[in-house]
């Protein structure tokens, strides 16, 4: 016979959307329960930001080592023990796990089912050989590598995000398809570590983002030995040789790639086809489920957070909407989303961040804006370090508010956080003018880009006149 249980909350989904919805609700002494079918921390922890973050600074090791010879070091090149490279990624992993583990939660005052979950009605839950009726249910499910319909796919051994670091050895030739943010995170980290990349990308690279601060990007990527097929079909894929050879077309002409190995990075789907959400009246489609600006769907019961609608797939904004869900649920306070105010980063070398609308899109919402430019070639510790190119763009309306950042270059993720925080709190130019900036540092480079704004003030002939008038009463 089933379990009947009737907490105020039950939370599908054990990623940080998820987490961050339990134990939060779970601080406040609100009865919670949590159903999580595979592993807990979900996509983040045990198959995207972690292991690949941890990737990528072992491979920006390699090419440190590379590249010292320009500061006078003689190194040469890196010896590359992939084991253990890939020993301490899952080391890196198993050491941030407990703090996402079923025990902690357990502990922490939240229920934990280790199964599948699925709506039996409107208002309850399935999941093993438990039935919950909760006062309110969180989706928070997340996503899955998208399988392209490529012919021939079926038939040839593939890699996705969840099985590639799982791999014990260093590929000879990596093949991505894929030229998103893993496609090019995971190319230039493979690179890196001594293996051959190919990319083929059947759109332009980043074809969202603003392609002056793409080229700057993809211009390194491609100077360390990547090559990278853009706008090119992929028209089938077989077993070649003991590897996959991609049979591509592009406007040159039909062409194909031979590789060791065969990494799908071609986007991310939603996980809800388990969940029956017909059976509770969620409406939904292939892109998520459907939900207002408040996250929730078209049962009032139910809401849906994280990559579990159609959006922003990062973790922070799970986050994120977990606090607006939390906010909603615990102290019935109104929330909505703004997309303006989250960040997006790339981990590149260099890093590619944004925040708030571009040029083109804040034009169309604000009328008429000014776009600031400042080149990291005038920053003394881009210099000094030898950063290469870099540059950061600022979207800014009337009266200087900063509407929104984009940066390409050597510490861009970190450097978007003041103007995500300059975006959140409608800030101008003129509060990074008057803040004083330490020296020699990269954060000079939003310093500069505010006060040129101002530039074109000292040439203003009333100004000036003023100026004069003061001179002359001493």
């Amino acid at each position: 016979m089933a379990k009947v249980l009737n907490p105020d909350i039950c939370v599908i989904g054990g990623g940080a959307a998820g987490l961050s919805v339990a134990a939060g609700a779970a601080a406040f002494g609100v009865p919670v329960v949590l159903v999580e079918r595979g592993r807990m921390g979900g996509d983040c922890l045990n198959f995207g930001c972690v292991p690949s973050k941890a990737l990528i600074a072992a491979a920006k090791h390699a090419q440190a080592i590379r590249a010292a010879e320009e500061f006078g070091i003689a190194a040469g090149e890196p010896i590359v023990d992939y084991e253990r490279v890939r020993a301490r990624v899952h080391t890196v992993i198993g050491a941030i796990a407990p703090h996402d583990s079923a025990e902690r939660f357990e502990s922490l005052g939240v229920k934990v089912i280790a199964d599948a979950a699925r709506f039996v009605d409107d208002r309850t839950v399935a999941a093993g050989d438990h039935l919950i009726r909760a006062r309110r249910f969180v989706i928070a499910t997340g996503s899955s590598p998208v399988i392209p319909g490529i012919p021939g796919l079926a038939d040839t051994p593939y890699l996705t995000n969840e099985t590639l670091f799982d791999l014990k050895r260093l590929p000879e030739h990596l093949v991505i398809v894929g030229a998103g943010p893993v496609g090019l995170e995971m190319a230039q980290a493979y690179r890196r570590l001594g293996a051959r990349v190919t990319i083929v990308e059947n759109r332009k690279a980043l074809s969202s983002s603003d392609p002056e601060l793409v080229a700057i990007v993809l211009e390194a990527i491609r100077a360390e030995g990547t090559v990278l097929h853009e706008e090119s079909a992929i028209q089938s894929v077989e077993r070649h040789a003991g590897g996959v050879r991609l049979h591509c077309e592009n406007t040159q002409g039909r062409f194909y790639v031979d590789g060791s190995d065969l990494l799908l990075a071609a986007g991310r789907a939603p996980n809800h086809a388990s969940l029956d959400l017909a059976a509770a009246g969620i409406r939904h489609d292939a892109k998520g489920i459907a939900v207002g600006t408040n996250f929730r769907t078209s049962n009032r019961r139910v809401y849906a957070i994280g990559d579990a609608v159609s959006g922003l797939q990062f973790t922070h904004v799970a986050s994120y909407h977990a606090r607006m869900v939390l906010q909603q649920i615990l102290f019935r306070l109104p929330a909505r989303e703004d997309r303006d105010i989250v960040p997006r980063v790339m981990f590149t070398d260099p890093e590619l961040a944004q925040v708030g609308p571009g040029e083109a899109e804040a034009r169309e919402k604000s009328g008429p804006v000014d776009i600031v430019r400042w080149d990291f070639s005038a920053n003394d510790r881009a210099r000094t370090d030898g950063l290469g190119r870099g540059l950061i763009k600022l979207t800014v309306g009337p009266r200087g508010r900063i509407l929104g950042a984009a940066i390409a270059g050597a510490g861009a993720g970190e450097m978007i956080n003041g103007f995500a925080f300059a975006v959140a709190n409608r800030l101008t130019l003129k509060h990074f003018r008057g803040y004083v900036a330490p020296y020699p540092t990269l954060s000079e480079i939003g310093k500069q880009a505010s006060i040129s704004y101002y530039a074109p003030m000292a040439r203003n002939p009333l100004v000036r006149s003023v100026i004069g008038m003061l001179r002359y009463f001493g």
